[in-house]
């Protein structure tokens, strides 16, 4: 229910001022022609950006002048809207589909030559944060075909945009939280390396470098692999390698413990009753051999009885789905990218790319 209340002075310059800064928006949106280098958005104006700024003068003792002048030069970036807004609900996923884009021969062939050219450093990585060198590949290979595809979008330009204007989905707000922090990161990174913020170019939603690690990520899982003195993933594929196999170590992974086991379902009805309890609860390893053989997941082998798992569903359109039971290994994937697709393409890649290297 709407309240009325009589409106102070200032309370109707503030709707003046928001109503201007939506309209200012909605103009700079139909402006838009989806070009990777955007449009002129006057953002040091909106309301919420001098926030900001005062928020990074205070907290971080940025100069304000310096920061107008920079949130002067970003430019808004339509097509990062566009890229963020969710896929129609009516499209049916499909994993086979997905699976063909990651695992496919020029992938694999280009894996094989980054882990001849990288081997002492995937070594040197496994070693010390015990993940396997085929699953460094296989994040490195799905995000940016080995420092192919790393992202044309300036950082500053995308992050800005989504901070501040992110699409209208359920989730806006807390989106627009976590890109105004990584915003936050970008200028803290910047300011720490030495570098112009506008020279970091990265994915349409501000991802940097060959293994696409986000601003607070290079920040806090970063590593100089390479001993050069600097944490450079945009450059030096060894920083990347290890800063991967840091940041997984640091999410949950476990040397030696597997990553997955194929399962199949029973068919019973009351089987199907129990087992589809064990879909879609979150991103965890908690249910033991146990729980879900009573509820009808059949494993493919013997399971360890001290480990814990999840239940993996890959919906294959109008196919039927593939499943699969997933340890913390598993998991710790899936805090790179919240996706089991993405889980187990890492997964897939890098294996073939062990295989092909083997041949």
């Amino acid at each position: 229910m709407a309240v009325a209340v009589a409106a102070s002075p200032n309370l109707l310059a503030q709707q003046s001022t928001a109503v201007k800064t939506t309209a200012a928006k909605a103009s700079v949106r139909k402006a838009m022609n989806n070009a990777d280098d955007g449009e002129f958005a006057n953002f040091a104006e909106w309301k919420e950006v001098s926030a900001f700024i005062d928020q990074m003068v205070e907290k971080h003792g940025f100069d304000r002048a310096e920061l107008v002048t920079m949130f002067n030069k970003v430019r808004y970036v339509d097509s990062a809207i566009q890229l963020m807004k969710p896929a129609p609900a009516s499209k049916p996923k499909n994993w086979a589909a997905y699976r063909a884009r990651f695992v496919e021969p020029v992938r694999i062939q280009a894996g094989v030559e980054f882990w001849n050219t990288y081997a002492d450093a995937l070594r040197r990585a496994e070693a010390q944060y015990g993940v396997p060198a085929e699953i460094i590949v296989g994040i490195i290979g799905v995000e940016t075909v080995y420092g192919r595809n790393v992202g044309s979008f300036r950082v500053m330009d995308a992050i800005t945009t989504l901070a501040f204007d992110y699409p209208n989905t359920p989730t806006r707000e807390a989106r627009m939280a976590f890109f105004r922090g990584e915003l936050e990161s970008t200028l803290l990174y910047a300011k720490e390396s030495g570098i112009d913020p506008f020279t970091l170019l990265g994915s349409y939603a501000g991802a940097i470098g060959w293994p696409q690690f986000m601003p607070s990520s290079i920040r806090q899982y970063g590593v100089d692999f390479d001993g050069k003195g600097v944490i450079d993933l945009r450059n030096s594929p060894i920083d990347a390698i290890g800063s991967v196999a840091h940041y997984l170590a640091e999410h949950g992974w476990k040397t030696g413990m597997p990553i997955v086991f194929p399962v199949t379902l029973s068919t019973d009805t009351s089987a199907e009753n129990r087992w589809q309890a064990f879909i879609g609860r979150g991103l965890e390893a908690k249910y033991s051999v146990d729980e879900l053989t009573a509820a009808g997941v059949v494993p493919g082998v013997v399971l360890p009885n001290d480990m814990r798992f999840g239940l993996i569903d890959l919906q294959n359109g109008q196919n039927p789905a593939e499943y699969w039971i997933g340890t913390d290994n598993f998991y710790a994937i899936t805090q790179y990218n919240r996706s089991f697709f993405y889980a187990m393409s890492v997964v897939d890649l890098g294996r073939a790319v062990r295989v092909a290297r083997e041949q």
